[in-house]
């Protein structure tokens, strides 16, 4: 039995399985009540029968033995956090691969078309996953073994497409200085919108959560909020655009995480996929890339329960 793993900046969450079947038990446990991984994963293990290994995913780039993630306090070692909870075999792996092994396993009704297209198996896909910041990585089909490519997109410098986009922009550049995409593709992101919009345009809204601004939108109570998605919603496409471009990924788009599954009724979908295609003379390679949205919570625990680590069979 393994215990897998899907540390974020906001929680951690924890469940039991088999390699390559479906983890069961799932707990969902707030990062800011634990001082460390340790301490979460001994208080999710207490009264589980003994575990060997581990294959945890996290929200930041794996370098080396040193973790650090990139939305939250947390920092270890992997070797140490190994060694303290009896582990055998401790396996660290970025989120969003453990989102994108994810997708071979799951079920037609876990998945939901947002632009059709044709997916090529022999290419690239990509998945993209605004949450407390933004995850991308890449799922490579190599010689019939699906492999995951972490990326750090989301730290990227933010690109905007219109005078709107360009605007909050530069408002944000004043205060940040650097504005990766992720200040505004993601939780914190889609507060940052509207409150900005409302700035540029004269208005204060009382807004301090990202859910507060979706609540907003669906009451129809709130003009600049149902705006804000519509923003949100663009630059969700442009970023995916620009990064299936990066690699070529004929083998589709896929949209992840919780964020996006709570704002689904609200997204602008023509505004998304207009934004994705609108890259001028490779439009048409754009035209064909399927997006899909992966319904399913929690797909990184499944994604981390079908890992293989390089060289092994099973």
């Amino acid at each position: 039995m393994r215990l897998v793993g899907d540390i974020g900046g906001t929680n951690a969450r924890f469940a039991i399985a088999e390699p390559g079947a479906q983890p069961f038990n799932a707990r969902k446990l707030p990062v800011a009540h634990y001082p460390g991984l340790v301490e979460a994963v001994e208080d999710y293990v207490s009264g589980v029968p003994t575990l060997e290994e581990a294959v945890l995913a996290v929200a930041g780039p794996i370098l080396g033995d040193q973790v650090a993630f990139s939305n939250s306090p947390w920092r270890f070692s992997i070797d140490d956090v190994r060694q303290r909870l009896g582990l055998s075999r401790l396996i660290v792996i970025n989120d969003l691969v453990a989102h994108a092994l994810s997708v071979a396993a799951l079920q037609p009704a876990e998945i939901g078309s947002l632009k059709s297209g044709t997916r090529d198996a022999g290419r690239p896909a990509l998945v993209i996953g605004p949450g407390t910041g933004l995850g991308v990585a890449f799922l490579l089909n190599n010689a019939g073994k699906l492999v995951g490519i972490p990326s750090e997109a989301g730290h990227a410098a933010f690109a905007p497409i219109d005078r709107v986009q360009a605007e909050i922009l530069t408002h944000l550049q004043s205060q940040y200085g650097h504005v990766p995409v992720e200040r505004l593709l993601s939780g914190p992101g889609l507060l940052a919108i509207a409150t900005t919009l409302a700035k540029l345009n004269g208005q204060t809204i009382d807004v301090h959560d990202p859910r507060d601004v979706s609540a907003r939108a669906a009451a129809g109570s709130c003009p600049i909020c149902s705006e804000a998605i519509g923003i949100f919603s663009s630059i969700l496409g442009s970023t995916a655009g620009n990064l299936a471009l990066t690699l070529l990924t004929g083998g589709g788009v896929f949209i992840t995480g919780g964020l996006c599954r709570g704002l689904r009724p609200l997204l602008d979908v023509t505004n998304l996929i207009q934004a994705f295609v609108a890259k001028g003379r490779l439009q048409s390679y754009l035209e064909d890339i399927p997006i899909d949205q992966i319904l399913r919570p929690h797909a990184a625990l499944l994604g981390a329960a079908m890992y293989v680590e390089p060289g092994r069979s099973s």
